[in-house]
């Protein structure tokens, strides 16, 4: 109901740049510029500020945003109302996930056809990122639901636990094969690190363990920080000496490979949580409802 160049604005708003708002609603980036020209002739002020490359909003873009954001929080409020009427166990509407990076990788992906299968009338879509970037996104409006990992939490959301993990230390394989018995810590931190980015749940997770056996990062040879587990194992494929830290998770095709082996270390066990998290106090809309009682029990055939 509510109308499209709203949805294209809103977009815009958002990203701050026409090219990922377009990406973002499956249009053209001429068809993005023609739906705000629309709009602001159909205001008769401008909505957007361009400066080259860059894209802000003014006072009347602001005040539009705030109007877009409640037209489309409204409507699907109604398509979720006249659904419950007709069929209590369905859901319908737009369902806006994001994960950090692991599970949004190596997870949710996994989840996602079946949930489709059920609920065929949901719009997904998933962003992915670290766990302090979701964090931020929720808080922003920008998502429905969140999945993150690590420790720290924002008394402004909600967490709850979705599925076990542990983080084990990676290397490239060796002739010889895993270490019979784990290695010192000691002889383990010497190497190479190639550690997760500042921000993210991995990293925060291996931080704070070192941290409770005063071992500083800074003090390490850390080789590189890099954005992803993906680049993290690519890099470890390439370099012998180097030793990274991922979650056991995201190892499944590299171990039945035979590319990488995982190193047991003494007296450093790196156990975290998956959660769920979602803003402090806002209930959760009946599709991210499904989605969340479908992903416990998805996680339950995990553990």
């Amino acid at each position: 109901m509510s109308d499209f160049r709203l949805r294209v604005f809103a977009a815009v708003a958002r990203h701050l740049s026409f090219t990922k708002a377009g990406q973002e609603l499956f249009v053209s980036q001429p068809a993005v510029t023609k739906h705000i020209r629309e709009l602001e002739a159909q205001y008769g002020q401008r909505l957007l500020a361009r400066r080259g490359n860059r894209v802000s909003l003014t006072e009347a873009g602001r005040l539009l945003l705030a109007h877009a954001e409640a037209v489309a929080a409204a409507t699907q409020q109604l398509e979720e109302q006249l659904l419950a009427l007709r069929d209590p166990e369905e859901a319908a509407g737009r369902l806006r996930l994001g994960a950090s990076t692991t599970l949004s990788q190596y997870v949710l992906p996994a989840w996602l056809p079946a949930f489709q299968a059920r609920y065929p009338q949901v719009q997904l879509s998933l962003l992915g990122a670290n766990s302090e970037r979701i964090a931020e996104a929720l808080l922003r409006g920008e998502l429905d639901l969140g999945f993150v990992e690590g420790r720290t939490k924002n008394r402004d959301l909600h967490y709850e636990l979705l599925l076990p993990d542990e983080l084990v230390a990676v290397r490239r394989a060796t002739p010889a094969g895993p270490p019979a018995q784990p290695l010192p810590l000691a002889e383990a931190l010497a190497s190479p690190l190639v550690l997760r980015e500042r921000g993210s749940g991995t990293l925060e997770v291996l931080e704070l363990a070192l941290r409770e056996r005063k071992i500083k990062l800074s003090e390490l040879q850390v080789a590189c920080y890099l954005n992803s587990t993906e680049a993290i194992k690519t890099y470890l494929e390439a370099a012998p000496a180097a030793l990274g830290f991922v979650s056991r998770q995201a190892l499944g095709r590299e171990l039945a490979a035979g590319v990488l082996e995982i190193v047991p270390l003494q007296g450093l066990a790196l156990r975290r949580q998956f959660e769920a998290v979602w803003v402090q106090g806002q209930p959760l809309a009946r599709v991210a409802q499904r989605f969340l009682s479908f992903g416990q029990q998805q996680a339950l055939t995990l553990v």
